[in-house]
């Protein structure tokens, strides 16, 4: 199979992720990495053996046709602009973009170009979740009801090397790990559309303790906690809590209630993962196998997705509809706190195609 050449942009604390996820892939070829600091795309490139270029240089060369955009998420729209307008595709790190605005104009601009866009998460795509999705066609629990989805806990400013960027807009709980959880929705139980939420800032200013800021003060500019419903096109409600002010909690990660059963979905910030079941007159809960591979993926499935979607003409499952729609509900629950009323979507997108079973570890159609 021909190597689908992939350049990267940002070399920050997710690139060797992308490193290792995409390293799996003989469809991929990471062709080189860019940096606005010089010295970190150097030393990032020496240590996958891969060229180190400027953006200009990345953008420039005509091998080059996927970006891998890591950037932090406040110039995530404007570094994937500049790759759509050099003719390129391009994989943007979660959130798609800050704002709704710059998040249309990305697909639009896209669309116009005739290239495509994707965007993390792409975990969906893993075992853990793939397994779920398979359980709940094959009727295991009924149809879906309800669904139950918390990411608690304290900050990331204890351990992230660079933090700050957590507590600006596009920053947050919602926005740093919604995407994993309202993306692992989306794939169980297809397209929101209604949001009601409740925010706050608990603590208006985070101290760093990690290194190399230790001792620095945050101001923060968004919620730190947010809790609400989404109504899913199905008929289910999903209660959502996302926050960055808890200590400790004993909450699951995701939970889908079905008219026959139950079914515990695993962390969706990773591939695999504990996955139980529990039906209608069953004494207790039982440890499901794993329906699908990709269970310990890194990053980048997403990637090799759209580079099987560019030979074939298939759609790429963590499309940019997919991730705007993520975008759109996270928005949404400011908008419903702000303004104490529910949030009807004006977007939606289509549920991903599941994975098939049985594929050979390297590839992603039959």
């Amino acid at each position: 199979m021909e190597k689908t050449k992939i350049g990267i942009i940002g070399c920050g604390n997710i690139v060797g992720a992308y490193f290792q996820g995409c390293g799996m892939f003989p469809s991929l070829e990471i062709k080189a990495v860019a940096d606005i600091i010089p010295e970190r795309a150097t030393a990032v490139a020496t240590a996958n053996g891969c060229l180190a270029m400027s953006i200009d240089e990345l953008l420039a060369d005509p091998e080059i046709k996927i970006v891998i955009n890591l950037t932090i998420p406040k110039v995530h729209a404007e570094v994937a602009m500049k790759v759509i307008a050099a003719g390129k595709s391009v994989h943007n790190e979660k959130p798609l973009a800050v704002t709704r605005e710059d998040g249309k104009a990305l697909l639009a601009a896209a669309a116009a170009k005739g290239v495509r866009i994707g965007c993390a998460p792409d975990t969906f795509m893993g075992g853990g979740i793939q397994t779920c999705i398979k359980l709940i066609n094959d009727g295991w629990i009924g149809d879906p009801l309800a669904a139950m989805a918390f990411m608690v806990g304290f900050g990331p400013e204890g351990w992230h090397p660079d933090p700050e960027f957590f507590y600006k807009q596009g920053g947050g709980p919602m926005f740093d790990m919604g995407p994993y959880y309202l993306t692992a929705l989306i794939a169980l139980l297809g397209p929101a559309t209604r949001v009601c939420g409740s925010t706050r800032i608990t603590f208006p200013e985070r101290l760093i303790t990690s290194q190399p800021k230790f001792g620095t003060r945050v101001k923060v500019e968004t919620p730190t906690h947010l809790a609400g419903t989404v109504d899913f096109a199905c008929g289910a409600v999903a209660t959502v809590a996302m926050s960055f002010d808890v200590r400790a909690t004993n909450l699951p990660c995701i939970e889908i209630y079905g008219t026959e059963g139950s079914l515990s979905v695993p962390d969706p910030n990773c591939f695999g993962g504990t996955i139980k079941i529990r039906r209608a007159g069953a004494a207790d809960w039982s440890e499901m196998p794993f329906s699908h591979g990709y269970t310990d993926q890194g990053r980048g499935i997403g990637v090799a997705d759209m580079a099987y979607g560019l030979r074939t003409g298939r759609a790429h499952r963590a499309c940019g509809e997919q991730a705007y729609h993520v975008l759109d509900i996270m928005h949404s629950f400011s908008d419903s706190s702000n303004s104490n009323k529910h949030i009807m979507l004006e977007s939606t997108c289509n549920k991903p195609a599941p994975l098939p079973t049985g594929l050979v570890h390297g590839w992603l159609d039959e």
